[in-house]
């Protein structure tokens, strides 16, 4: 029997040695998993001291193992922070559940991060309470971006508050999704009652339609993949109602919103309001209106007071102008200077009501000194129309009239790109009208004289690009001016 207890106790024995090996491996190899996580792994009392801890939360806040052990929260915290964590960690003792919280600790060197931490129950062998365990994680650079993008999402809020252009979101059904305070506030209308309304109630009808073929192209230049503008097309001025039953003008534009693939899921449109500017806009056109036939009047009397005064150049300014049209016309002069070239050219001898008339309707050749008040026409006029309120340099074109490429002109001896390009085509059409009409002192040269005239002298007096539209306009198009009796 003493052979077989002490077989057993032997057994028992080796049993017990197994059991503490496997405890102690088991222990090690927990162990040696905590020391490798990244995150901390910590146990504390029921006071908060630190019992036992991994090198990961040393790490964390920045103190050695030994400065930490029995260490107390409230030595890594603020007071704030400390009350928040009193408050957490009693919640789980009070209710025995796990719980996960976050809060702001104090490091060694007094930096502040933010760490979130789960939050256990330790208990005894017979159930009681010990202390608390759990894993700490750095959530700063975490923490720190939710703030910045709270600020920045308040920045974005405040600019949305303060920005004067309007801006509006739609899906790519066109359904406005956003409207920013300043849209609300210039049009009257919220999100939902601009959505309700189609675009014929939201756009006047010459609006609708610009805006109509502007977004079909855009969405079908999209659809085929064919969208050359990353951010749309240009802008578009467009007149919206406005609940009021008024409208305003936006200069508006328009580029998709795109998901990280690129593909388009909505519509920012942006409008300045061009309203005051284009009520500016209509106003000045009017203005330019009245001034136009005000202009025209003073045209048609200066003219007739010209034509009373020197009878046998009745018509020449007139036949002048028509010429001096027909070839800005001709060279691809824009609407507005052809309009100038016409005016001044019906009034381009006005200088001659300042030369005595029988100068004017001598019928035989005129002196030198004759010639020369003849000459100071082109001054004369530019002194007269001066301080004359038009659209064109009506006095400057008169005052250039007579001069040539070469210098040779008068008053000034003006050359080349000094001339003025109205008055350089008035200069072609006031000699083809002269030489080809009948003067006091002699019979008309005809149109073939005067072609020659500007042929010979193109390049030389006349500048080359209205001379060879002279002289297309009557030996290829047929031109002819009105009133002559002549000859091709």
């Amino acid at each position: 029997m003493k052979d077989q207890s002490k077989t057993n106790q032997a057994r028992s024995e080796s049993e017990r040695r197994k059991v503490e090996q496997a405890l102690k491996e088991s222990e090690e190899s927990g162990w040696t998993i905590l020391e490798n996580i990244q995150e901390g792994y910590y146990e504390v009392d029921l006071a908060g001291n630190y019992t036992f801890f991994n090198s990961s939360m040393s790490k964390i806040l920045g103190y050695s193992k030994e400065e930490m052990m029995g260490m107390n929260y409230r030595l890594y915290t603020d007071k704030e922070n400390a009350k928040k964590i009193f408050r957490d960690f009693n919640e789980v003792y009070r209710t025995g559940i796990s719980s996960k919280v976050d809060y702001e600790q104090i490091e060694k060197d007094g930096s502040k991060l933010y760490v979130e931490t789960s939050v256990a129950l330790m208990r005894d062998s017979v159930g009681q309470p010990t202390g608390f365990r759990g894993i700490v994680r750095d959530v700063t650079e975490r923490k720190r971006a939710e703030e910045a993008l709270g600020e920045s999402a308040a920045q974005y809020s405040l600019l949305a508050e303060h920005m004067t252009d309007i801006v509006w979101m739609m899906d790519l059904d066109l359904n406005v999704t956003w409207l920013s305070p300043s849209a609300m506030k210039a049009r009257g209308f919220s999100v939902d009652e601009i959505s309700a309304l189609p675009l014929d109630r939201q756009l006047t009808p010459e609006s609708l339609g610009k805006a109509v073929n502007w977004l079909g192209k855009l969405m079908r230049l999209e659809k085929e993949g064919r969208n050359s503008e990353p951010d749309g097309i240009l802008s578009r001025e467009l007149e919206f109602y406005c609940k009021g039953g008024h409208t305003i003008w936006l200069d508006c534009s328009l580029q998709f919103i795109r998901d990280e693939q690129g593909k388009a899921t909505g519509i920012l449109a942006e409008g300045k309001d061009i309203t005051a500017r284009k009520r500016v806009d209509k106003e000045l056109l009017r203005t330019i209106e009245n001034l136009r036939k005000a202009v025209n009047t003073t045209i048609q009397v200066m003219v007739s007071a010209v034509e009373t005064r020197d009878p046998y150049t009745a018509g020449h300014q007139i036949r002048s102008a028509d010429l001096a049209r027909a070839i800005a016309t001709e060279i691809g002069l824009s609407p507005e200077k052809i309009e100038g070239i016409r005016m001044a050219g019906s009034i381009h001898d006005i200088g001659k009501l300042s030369i005595p008339a029988e100068i004017l309707s001598k019928p035989t050749k005129l002196s030198e000194l004759e010639f020369s008040l003849i000459k100071e026409h082109a001054q004369k006029g530019f002194e007269m129309l001066k301080d004359v309120e038009s659209p064109w340099p009506l006095a400057e074109i008169v005052y250039q009239h007579h001069e040539r490429m070469d210098g040779s002109g008068y008053p000034r001896h003006l050359k080349g790109e000094e001339i003025l390009i109205e008055a350089r085509i008035l200069a072609v059409a006031d000699v083809m009208e002269a030489m080809a009409s009948h003067r006091p002192y002699r019979p008309g040269l005809g149109i073939d004289a005067a072609l020659n005239e500007i042929e010979k002298n193109r390049g030389i007096c006349y500048d080359d690009a209205v001379a060879d539209a002279c002289l297309r306009l009557f030996r290829e198009k047929g031109f002819k001016l009105e009133g002559l009796d002549y000859k091709r």
